[in-house]
């Protein structure tokens, strides 16, 4: 079924919203103010409350919309369809307003605070290739004939590919290569490439192997080294870390530095020159905040870190150790778990930092937190609709919010990363 519709305003998950007969419709691909023909999603009837769609034919575009720079992320009426770029038709400078926008409407309806503005910074390299070229990891399916594919949205269908444009350029370098292009692959395996970048300093070690690179092909090393070396400069120190190269590691080739020196800046204002502090590193992950948070008062830094995974807690020891640093307990465990015996010496956190998964801390982390009285909490969230919701569970536990910014580190997707800082209201 096809039906011209008046697009109306931004929604969730890259979607925006119109009407037909009284119905609110979902629709793919669209911008605000459009006029457009959309072909609705099979199954429908009319009794859903709600339909979705996707653009088949614009009427009348808005000034945001451009011709897709990777088609083959586009529309499936205009021979697209695979996915991973669901802003690919919206200008850059559209695509900030788009998650400004989305962060202010979730902030105010989940977490009860109206905002102004809502900054938000673009990684400079970014102007630079258009949008494209920043993912450090992607992960692709051998098809029916062992060629790297991706899957046709609505479909059964992979359609092969012998390049991926958001793939930084190191990236695309290793893919060649390392012939993943020319196929060969078992049908229906998970490929995954991973390549650090910025690259390491001249005179930094290498992996043992000396290939700073991963080719895994379902979850074993086809080419390069499992344990990967990232390298990251905060506040002028160059960090170093070892992380698995099948793990979680931020993909924009730039935000590890960006959000790093974001944080470690936050938390300086909410130490206020203080020589002595006591730090919390929530989902912490290979220890990306930690390094450079347990620097802050030299000697007299306390931290507690707490990450889930056993891989990334090991690795964050070890970074730890690489540059001589003592005085953190980094823990794996369930955060909730871990924060009901948090030993006394470090129960009392001026600073908490957390960073979790796009689901949000939820509210009981959020009660442990602030049962430990800590004067800031930095939140780094990659969901604005989970970051909205924790918020109002914070303000009612007696923080305000005092700095929210977001960062574009997902171009060309409806993602998004917000830092927000929160403090103990007087």
């Amino acid at each position: 079924m096809e039906a011209t519709i008046r697009i109306e305003r931004y929604a969730d998950q890259g979607r925006c919203v119109g009407h037909l007969d009284g119905r609110v419709v979902f629709v793919r691909f669209a911008l605000p103010g459009e006029l457009v023909r959309v072909v609705l999603d099979e199954p429908h009837d009319r009794d859903d409350r709600y339909w979705t769609g996707e653009v088949v034919e614009v009427v009348e575009p808005s000034e945001d919309r451009v011709t897709p720079p990777w088609p083959l992320a586009g529309p499936l009426a205009m021979g697209g369809g695979v996915g991973g770029a669901d802003l690919v038709h919206v200008s850059l400078e559209g695509q900030l307003r788009w998650k400004a926008i989305t962060i202010g409407e979730q902030m105010s309806r989940l977490g009860h605070i109206e905002l102004e503005d809502v900054p938000i910074e673009r990684m400079a390299c970014d102007l630079e290739t258009g949008g494209l070229n920043w993912r450090t990891r992607i992960e692709m399916i051998a098809d029916d004939q062992g060629r790297p594919s991706m899957r046709r949205r609505g479909t059964h269908v992979r359609v092969p590919i012998n390049t991926m444009p958001l793939a930084s350029r190191a990236l695309l370098d290793v893919a060649d290569e390392c012939h993943v292009w020319d196929g060969g692959f078992e049908p229906g395996s998970q490929i995954r490439i991973a390549v650090p970048e910025p690259r390491p300093a001249a005179g930094a070690a290498p992996p043992d192997d000396g290939a700073n690179h991963a080719v895994l092909v379902d979850g074993e090393l086809r080419d390069g080294s499992r344990e990967l070396e990232e390298t990251v400069d905060v506040d002028g120190h160059e960090f170093r870390y070892t992380v698995d190269a099948a793990g979680f590691w931020q993909m924009h080739r730039q935000a590890p530095i960006a959000l790093a020196n974001h944080v470690l800046t936050l938390v300086r204002g909410v130490l206020d020159g203080a020589n002595a502090a006591t730090l919390w590193d929530l989902y912490s992950g290979s220890g990306l905040f930690t390094l450079p948070l347990a620097t802050l008062a030299a000697d007299r830094t306390r931290m507690l870190s707490v990450e889930g995974g056993r891989i990334p807690v090991r690795n964050a020891q070890r970074n730890l150790r690489r540059v001589g640093i003592t005085a953190v307990d980094a823990r794996c465990g369930d955060v909730s778990m871990v924060l009901n015996r948090v030993p006394h010496d470090l129960s009392h956190p001026d600073v908490v930092v957390l960073d979790p998964p796009r689901a949000g801390a939820r509210a009981k982390a959020c009660r442990q937190i602030a049962a430990a009285g800590p004067r800031g909490i930095v939140y780094i969230a990659c969901d604005p609709t989970s970051l909205a919701r924790d918020t109002g569970t914070l303000i009612g536990l007696g923080y305000e919010l005092a700095d929210i910014r977001a960062f574009d580190i997902y171009p060309m997707t409806h993602h998004v990363e917000t830092v927000a800082l929160f403090r103990r209201a007087e």
